[in-house]
């Protein structure tokens, strides 16, 4: 979830309108007027909603109504827009990713919240208030002090509980036997020593671990071409080829060439059909059989019958005449022969027609097995690659000849990669920083298997030492001025338990476990906040916190309010920092570190020649500052009147109050009005080192007309100009253009009181 754009029109803190684009990132809005900007309440009033009215506050100008609206990426990844009239009704949009057009999801105040909740991923309004929002009223220095009766109240009830408390298990007692605690104290001093140096290995361990991890998460940068590497190769592997189903190398030949297989098939038959002889459309002519031939069988009768009776007469008759009868057999016989030999004729000549068929029949099946050599890969190569049509086999084919062209690219990059400079540096320093870990490893062994925390021994010889002490020379009490009784300072109330507790809530965990995940990283920022005058912190089970400084534990309460305050930031800090790892929102800070720079004021009155260590107390406000100091030290300080500074002269005097400073000087008269001038107010004045020559020559500088300023009235900071009525246009048209270095010259007319 991150902020896209607000859009305001007379909200307070703001311009009067505008829209102002947020970006993803630290992002800082500078107000224009000294007034703090309102971004956190006008985000709570936005997008948490009561319908009270009660962000009718951040309306500006009275008179004129305030509208606000904030755009922002949900959760769910889709863009939202919450418009709001302050003290008003008000809407949520949804943009239709189709369209790029806004949708008006409700009106309501009810279901606007719960769909933000529910469908946006907005947390709750506490969390997102005490979580992801830090506001000037909730640093602890500005909340009301806990009171003396109820801490004591709250301090008895603890103790009296089953578990004492931590702060009264942890109170000092005086030695019993001092030496023996001396004894203790150089023993425990040892330890110390032993405790910095493996404090100091570790630290380099853990430095070198950093160092290792950069190393490595450059070595890591070629992870993305692996894994690209390895999917291409699958896809690759699992792209269909000839070989993977079986059909010819060559098919994606076969493929070009089958439409001319099937054109020369189709001209072979239209050709074998087209040679076709009409008078033999039959297949086969119909031979009448010899049984039906009387010629056969007359001839055959006739040849029968003479030779029987040549046979018969001539044994009967005995006579050789009817001998000679049997000579008429030859022609009868041969009359039968003949029509036999016709027969035989006719059955050869129907066979030889039979066979032509047979053969144009032959030719029709050699073509069509031809076409099936042809057909038979084509269709099979259809049928495995699940295709319509023939000719979307080449583009199924070659998309392993492209995705073995993506490998092979990736490949190269990978190499390129391996064998750049940077890569290879990376191994040599992680293998260098690697021996090196080895190394410090072996040392920190070599100093004992169990050696206590830095801290832990430094607070047990810190306690030793402070008991030794009190045995010695018990603390005196300070005694009140006369007259006057002891006023107590009440502490102020710890923060750490509400913030720990928000965040267990926020990462669904228990309160012991959130202060392990947040104790390392708030001891970073609260280190750094306060220049490592505190180098730990601890929490008790019920999230009290103590500060732990070099001979000191400290309850948080009990800190000065800029410590305290510094505190409360490192544990906001780390509080958004580990949730917004899992979940990122936007974490708003309202002008929260107004006074942090306090120390520098200090710092610069020391760097100058002030006496050093001498303040008590500074105050910054925005264009000057208070320091308290010993009355015998104010001399010191009061020397440095006049000093340079930045350029510029520094005044530093003793606090008068009201009724004893100085009268105020008497106020500039204003020149006055002429009719047919006009007077125009110009952002020049005596800062600038200009007198009134000087704004006039920056004025015909910029382009105005030459000879034109009739009066000039010079103020420190601006000036006013009287030109005449015709002649403001070109003095006008100078506002914006550049003068000097990075400044802007602003010309206008000027307005009456």
């Amino acid at each position: 979830m991150h902020f896209v754009e607000v859009a305001i029109q007379n909200v307070r803190g703001f311009s009067p309108a505008g829209r102002f684009p947020l970006k993803t990132g630290y992002l800082i809005l500078k107000p224009p007027t000294a007034d703090v900007l309102p971004l956190g309440s006008l985000a709570l009033s936005l997008l948490f909603a009561d319908g009270r009215g009660g962000d009718s506050s951040l309306v500006g100008s009275a008179g004129r109504s305030g509208k606000a609206a904030l755009t922002f990426v949900g959760q769910d990844g889709m863009t939202y827009r919450v418009l709001r009239e302050l003290g008003g009704s008000g809407s949520l949009h949804r943009l239709n990713p189709a369209t790029a057009q806004p949708e008006l999801v409700s009106t309501d105040v009810s279901e606007i919240n719960q769909y933000l909740r529910g469908q946006a991923g907005l947390p709750p309004r506490t969390t997102f208030e005490q979580v992801y929002c830090l506001q000037l009223v909730m640093l602890p220095s500005r909340r009301p002090r806990k009171s003396a009766p109820k801490a004591a109240a709250a301090a008895g009830a603890k103790a009296s509980g089953a578990t004492p408390s931590l702060a009264a298990a942890t109170q000092v007692q005086p030695a019993e036997d001092v030496p023996a605690a001396e004894a203790k104290v150089k023993v425990l001093e040892k330890e110390l020593v032993t405790a910095k140096a493996v404090d100091q290995l570790q630290f380099k361990v853990d430095e070198l671990s950093s160092l290792i991890f950069e190393a490595d998460s450059k070595l890591k940068g070629g992870e993305g071409l692996k894994e690209a590497i390895v999917q291409a190769e699958a896809a690759w592997r699992a792209a269909p080829s000839p070989e993977s189903l079986g059909l010819p190398m060559d098919i994606l030949s076969r493929v070009k060439r089958y439409p001319k297989a099937v054109a020369r098939r189709d001209e072979a038959l239209a050709r074998l059909e087209t040679d076709r002889d009409p008078e033999l459309e039959d297949t086969l002519l119909k031979v009448p059989p010899l049984t039906k031939n009387r010629y056969f069988w007359g001839g055959l009768g006739a040849g029968v019958l003479f030779m029987g009776l040549s046979v018969g007469l001539g044994i009967v008759a005995a006579q050789p005449m009817w001998r000679y009868l049997a000579l008429i057999n030859i022609p009868a016989f041969g009359t039968a022969a003949l029509m036999a030999l016709r027969y035989v004729e006719d059955l050869q000549q129907a066979t030889r027609k039979g066979s032509k068929d047979n053969r144009k029949d032959a030719r029709q099946k050699k073509i069509l097995d031809e076409f099936e050599l042809e057909d038979a890969p084509v269709r099979m190569a259809v049928k495995a690659l699940n295709l319509e049509t023939y000719e979307e086999i080449p583009g199924a084919l070659e998309q392993k000849d492209l995705l073995g062209i993506r490998l092979g690219e990736l490949q190269t990059q990978l190499e390129e990669f391996e064998a750049s400079a940077e890569y290879q540096g990376a191994i040599r320093e992680g293998q260098e920083m690697r021996a090196q870990q080895e190394e410090l490893n072996a040392e920190l062994s070599a100093k004992g298997t169990y050696v206590r925390d830095l801290r832990e021994v430094e607070r047990e010889l810190s306690r030793l030492k402070e008991s030794i002490a009190l045995a010695k020379a018990p603390p005196v009490q300070v005694a009140a001025a006369p007259g006057q009784a002891p006023v107590p300072v009440d502490p102020l109330e710890d923060p750490s338990p509400l913030v720990l507790s928000q965040a267990a809530d926020v990462l669904t965990s228990d309160m012991l476990s959130v202060q392990a995940l947040l104790k390392d990283r708030c001891v970073q920022y609260l280190t750094a906040l306060t220049d490592r005058r505190y180098q730990g912190v601890e929490w008790d089970r019920d999230g009290n916190a103590f500060l732990l400084g070099p001979n000191s534990r400290i309850p948080v309460g009990e800190l000065s309010p800029k410590d305290i305050d510094l505190y409360y930031l490192a544990l906001r800090m780390t509080v958004v920092e580990k949730t917004c790892a899992r979940v990122k929102r936007p974490f708003i800070l309202d002008d929260v570190l107004t006074g942090m720079d306090e120390a520098k004021l200090p710092a610069t009155l020391e760097s100058l020649g002030a006496p050093g260590g001498k303040v008590i107390k500074a105050l910054t406000r925005p264009t000057y500052g208070y320091v308290y100091v010993p009355e015998e030290e104010a001399p010191g300080f009061e020397a440095l009147n006049g000093k340079t500074h930045n350029e510029k002269p520094l005044k530093l005097e003793r606090h008068r109050p009201r009724g004893q400073r100085e009268e105020r000087r008497p106020r500039h008269e204003a020149l006055p009005d002429v009719p047919g001038q006009a007077r125009l107010w110009v952002g020049l004045g005596r800062q600038e080192g200009l007198d009134e020559a000087g704004v006039t020559a920056a004025l015909e500088a910029a382009g105005a007309p030459a000879g034109k300023v009739l009066r000039t009235d010079l103020r420190p900071t601006y000036a006013y100009v009287f030109v005449a009525e015709e002649d403001v246009g070109g003095f006008e048209a100078t506002h914006g253009k550049p003068h000097g270095e990075g400044k802007t010259l602003k010309v206008e007319r000027a307005k009456r009181k």
